[in-house]
């Protein structure tokens, strides 16, 4: 199909038939078979979560999480506070994503932290360094980001039970493998010995009680897994 428009004649050549469609200056054309998207207005959904997102990590860096309110983020951006609530319900909503990325990327670095190990009790003794590495990195070089997820660990955030729920499920299946391989006794049941295990290591879990245990973690590391070892064996 060609199409010739101006503001008088609207030509279109179709098939080899000629059909002429005058048209008054400024009348709208419409088509029929083909109509035109309507415009976007605004910039597209995924790019105002992303501009939120980003002024939230600077303002959470710099004042903190709880000294941060939406209008300082609206503000900061140059949306209304009304507009930001059309992608986030509230500051938790928004502070969820950003725990939920930093926790995502401490599960990595501890998957890819026993994934080569050649024994289950090597990947105890990992997941508990690269746990605890992987914590005390977060609260030393990203202070204010630490914030938010020892208030995400306080109150239970759900990105938070997601996580120690993978990491419960990560000490099942260590357990599993060591026991299959003859590594481990089999008379405690699963369910308690994964539970004993986690409770364990989740003062390094767990952003709100690492704090009061950096003093100790490069021992516990050590220490800890040890003990948790010989009560393991056959």
């Amino acid at each position: 199909m060609m199409i010739l428009v101006s503001t008088q004649v609207v030509t279109i050549l179709q098939f080899g038939h000629m059909l002429s469609i005058r048209s008054q200056a400024g009348y709208a054309l419409s088509m029929t078979t083909h109509s035109p998207a309507p415009a976007t207005r605004g910039p597209a959904d995924h790019d105002v979560r992303d501009q939120v997102i980003n002024a939230a990590m600077e303002h959470f860096a710099h004042y903190g999480y709880e000294k941060t309110t939406v209008s300082d983020l609206a503000k900061s951006i140059g949306f209304s506070k009304a507009y930001i609530y059309k992608f986030f319900n509230s500051k938790q909503a928004i502070g969820e994503v950003i725990c939920s990325n930093r926790l995502s990327l401490i599960m990595q670095i501890v998957s890819d932290s026993i994934a080569d190990a050649p024994t289950a009790s090597e990947k105890v003794r990992r997941l508990f360094r690269s746990i605890s590495e992987a914590g005390s990195d977060l609260f030393f070089h990203d202070r204010k980001l630490y914030d938010i997820a020892a208030v995400a660990s306080r109150d239970q955030w759900p990105s938070v039970t997601a996580h120690e729920a993978r990491i419960r499920q990560v000490i099942q299946e260590i357990l599993l493998e060591g026991r299959e391989k003859g590594e481990f006794e089999r008379k405690t049941p699963l369910d308690e010995a994964t539970q004993a295990i986690y409770l364990t290591l989740r003062p390094y879990v767990n952003s709100a009680q690492l704090q009061y245990n950096l003093d100790t973690v490069q021992e516990a590391v050590v220490l800890l897994p040890a003990l948790i070892l010989r009560s393991l064996a056959p």
